[in-house]
């Protein structure tokens, strides 16, 4: 038995652009800037969690910590913790409650970000040592991130600035500052007691000159990406392009071929009732042959029809309503009666009944074509199930329709819902397969947001799942229910 459950999350058309071209500069879009402004908001959590935990470690373990060589801290540890946080909040709160406007754009919020993050990097680097720690190289992920979300020029600047809050940093360190020691984290007798002046400046312009060359790899690292994201984003284009040049020429063949289909069977239809004189039994099955090959090719043609419209959906216009499921059920059922008693199937219902906000015609096609498939891959004198249950835990529900067919293997499972793909066995089972129908089906769960969850055992049967995230109680106005006729033209048992 193989199990596999399938979701789909209809994108729109603008969260698909990674990049923005503006003039002669290629930059990320600012969907994806403010996506990575929101992770470094997280990230800075995280930091601000491990200055409190060091902060905690300074006041319950100072004793040991003075052993291993590091001296119990002042107030600055605090005053960044305080500013961290209050950047934070005034970040999420630009993000969240204002509007995007010239001043306040994903560009300018990563701008202030940066600069109050080096400002606080500063303050860092002077207390803990300037010349005599490596702190100094975390400078280095300000500019590499600067390459990555600006322009050249702009992470040219942000490259500048670090050189300039460094040089600051090391001259109020070693020339202005005499009184203070090299480092006010390590104590005094774990360091060497060389002249700090000496190494001082040749320090400044080593880091300076390892930040420039930094900003410059990284530069041109990013630059190739960014080339190559924009290859990537014209040929997706050009894809989307020929794919719609593609369903155009598709739907146009297939609207020009409904029309002689019609008539060719309209005209079958008459020679077999004899309003054209006599025929032979040869010839009369020969019509039958005819007749059924030209419905197949009319159900294919509909079929894509279908198939089109629905991908011409769009979720902008599509129109949402409250449905209920029990209507939506029997008003599939009455209309697949036919095909039921055809193969002496029995539709077997137990609803749980709710309300759904979907798009009522492309709720009925779905079920429908999962019912359809449900009959036609049955063995004959079986039944199918169709089952409804609700989740009041989290006010989901969904439809189960089970029958105990021919199954599928466990290597066709995944592909199901590709296009114009049917398995073997199916084609062997249904020779008038298209492959359409349950491409169709997924396109009515994506556009309506909804799971589908998969169960077969090849032999034994196929069980879907129709998985609804957020359903009501049913309306207290009665449903009419046509059991009678149900029951007496399809063995539907309803309970």
């Amino acid at each position: 038995m193989a199990i596999t459950e399938f979701s789909w999350d209809k994108p729109l058309s603008n969260q698909s652009i990674l990049l923005e071209i503006k003039g002669d500069r290629l930059k990320l879009s600012d969907d994806v800037l403010i996506s990575n402004i929101r992770w470094f908001i997280t990230f800075r959590w995280a930091l601000i969690a491990t200055l409190v935990f060091f902060e905690i470690l300074m006041l319950s373990a100072s004793d040991t910590l003075m052993q291993l060589g590091i001296s119990e801290q002042q107030k600055w540890p605090v005053a960044i913790i305080i500013v961290l946080v209050f950047a934070n909040i005034a970040y999420i709160f630009s993000l969240t409650h204002f509007k995007s406007s010239k001043y306040n754009s994903p560009s300018i919020n990563l701008w202030v970000q940066i600069i109050v993050d080096l400002i606080c990097l500063s303050v860092v680097v002077h207390f803990v040592g300037s010349t005599t720690t490596p702190i100094s190289f975390f400078y280095v992920l300000h500019i590499a991130l600067a390459c990555i979300f600006f322009s050249t020029r702009e992470s040219l600047y942000v490259t500048i600035l670090v050189c300039f809050m460094d040089m600051i940093v090391i001259v109020a360190d070693n020339f202005l500052i005499t009184q203070t020691p090299l480092s006010t984290l390590l104590s005094g007798h774990f360091l060497s007691e060389g002249s700090r002046t000496d190494g001082a400046i040749l320090w400044m312009f080593f880091l300076d000159a390892l930040f420039f060359i930094v900003w410059y790899v990284v530069s041109r690292l990013s630059l190739i990406v960014r080339a190559h994201e924009r290859h990537l984003v014209d040929a997706y284009k050009q894809i989307n392009q020929a794919q719609v040049e593609k369903d155009q020429y598709a739907l146009l063949i297939t609207h020009q071929l409904k029309s002689p289909l019609d008539a060719i069977r309209s005209k079958i239809n008459l020679i077999k009732e004899g309003y054209l004189g006599e025929t032979t039994p040869e010839i009369s099955a020969a019509l039958e042959q005819m007749d059924t090959r030209a419905k197949n090719m009319s159900g294919l043609i509909l079929d894509l029809l279908r198939l089109e419209r629905l991908k011409d959906t769009c979720l902008d216009t599509a129109v949402f309503e409250s449905v209920d499921i029990q209507a939506a059920l029997y008003k599939c059922i009455e209309k697949l009666t036919p095909v039921a008693n055809s193969k002496n199937v029995a539709l077997n219902l137990s609803i749980e009944n709710f309300i759904c906000k979907v798009i009522p015609d492309q709720l009925g096609i779905l079920l429908e074509n999962i019912i359809t498939n449900a009959i036609i891959y049955s063995h004959n004198d079986t039944s199918v199930e169709i089952t409804s249950t609700i989740n009041r835990l989290d006010q989901s529900a969904s439809i189960t329709i089970t029958d105990h067919g021919i199954g599928i293997e466990n290597k066709d499972l995944p592909n199901i819902f590709n296009e114009y793909f049917y398995s073997p066995r199916a084609a062997i089972h249904n020779k008038a397969t298209s492959g359409i129908g349950l491409s169709i089906v997924r396109i009515a769960a994506e556009n309506n947001k909804l799971r589908i969850k998969v169960v077969s055992e090849p032999g034994a049967g196929t069980s879907f799942t129709v998985i609804f995230n957020d359903t009501q109680p049913p309306s207290p106005f009665p449903i009419e229910q046509q059991e009678t006729q149900s029951v007496s033209t399809a063995k539907i048992n309803l309970s």
